[in-house]
């Protein structure tokens, strides 16, 4: 089939590289215009821009896709449309403008966690498996009926960054066996069960740490904002951020104390407390735990202050 694909960060490559050395020509690649990157804010193509030049596939680069990108995907005649992570809507009628419509590779077990961040919200939730859903793409969100679908077991302390990498590595042929089925008119999509739960784009609040939470909830919050928004609660009245945090068997602190336990730097929650592994203070650059207690002018340090 004639295929155009829409995708734009990192975790929609591996789908891009497996359709294309598949069968099915891909006639072009839609994906967000050039983002500023680094701290000089150099324009940068998105990951999938970059993957389809290097595969010598046209891109078309719109942050909407509107009445213009609808007729410019229009003229290639597409009898399928392939969607991962673009980042934007699909509405009619480039809804209905391939033949056989567009299809959706999701990273969740449909109908949980519909929306922006699937894998985010599950590891924030304290979910232990998750997985990679294809679905007919539809009006209403995430709600179309689904090809097929694959469980995944979450490891334990795993960032949203790793589950989301390797999602992406078990959707790319789980998507590219649905591509052929549709081809091959053997395709067949069940509609969703059970009772949805969204799944909104992250802001920043949703990195807040509340010390007073019991411990596990707060590893599964650090778990799921790591690397964005980051996990960030207060020291001395500027932003803290914790970039790594693990359980740790230390006698109960009060919540926010942080305490030397051995070589370790705890601090305390609303249960048991946890080991600071890497941190981030206000205007400084990433350091490990130990490094910024031991530069501490305070022998009683209080996150959360």
């Amino acid at each position: 089939m004639r295929l155009v694909f829409a995708g734009t960060p990192a975790v929609a490559v591996p789908s891009l590289r497996h359709l294309a050395a598949g069968r099915h020509e891909i006639a072009a690649v839609v994906t967000r215009g050039d983002a500023p990157l680094g701290r000089k804010r150099v324009l940068t193509p998105s990951p999938v821009a970059q993957a389809g030049e290097e595969l010598g596939i046209p891109v078309v680069k719109t942050d909407r896709l509107d009445a213009e990108a609808t007729a410019r995907i229009a003229e290639l005649e597409p009898a399928l449309g392939v969607i991962v992570a673009y980042g934007g809507l699909v509405r009619e009628p480039l809804l209905s403008t391939p033949t056989h419509g567009w299809i959706n590779l999701h990273f969740s077990l449909l109908p949980k966690w519909r929306g922006a961040a699937p894998v985010q919200r599950a590891l924030i939730a304290g979910d232990t498996v998750t997985g990679a859903s294809v679905f007919q793409l539809v009006a209403a969100l995430d709600a179309g009926d689904v090809f097929a679908e694959e469980r995944y077991e979450i490891p334990a302390g795993a960032t949203s960054t790793e589950v989301l990498e390797a999602l992406a590595d078990l959707g790319a042929p789980l998507l590219a066996r649905v591509v052929d089925a549709i081809a091959d008119g053997t395709a067949r999509a069940t509609p969703q069960s059970g009772e949805p739960t969204l799944a909104p784009k992250l802001t920043l609040d949703d990195g807040a740490l509340d010390l007073t939470r019991d411990a596990a909830s707060l590893l599964h919050r650090i778990a799921g904002v790591t690397p964005e928004p980051g996990a960030h609660t207060t020291f001395d009245g500027a932003r803290f951020k914790v970039l790594r945090a693990s359980a740790s068997e230390a006698p109960p602190v009060p919540p926010g104390r942080v305490v030397a336990f051995g070589r370790d730097v705890v601090v305390g929650t609303g249960t048991t407390p946890l080991r600071l592994e890497s941190v981030q203070p206000a205007g400084k650059a990433a350091m490990s735990a130990g490094d910024w207690f031991r530069g501490l002018r305070t022998d009683e340090p209080e996150l959360g202050s």
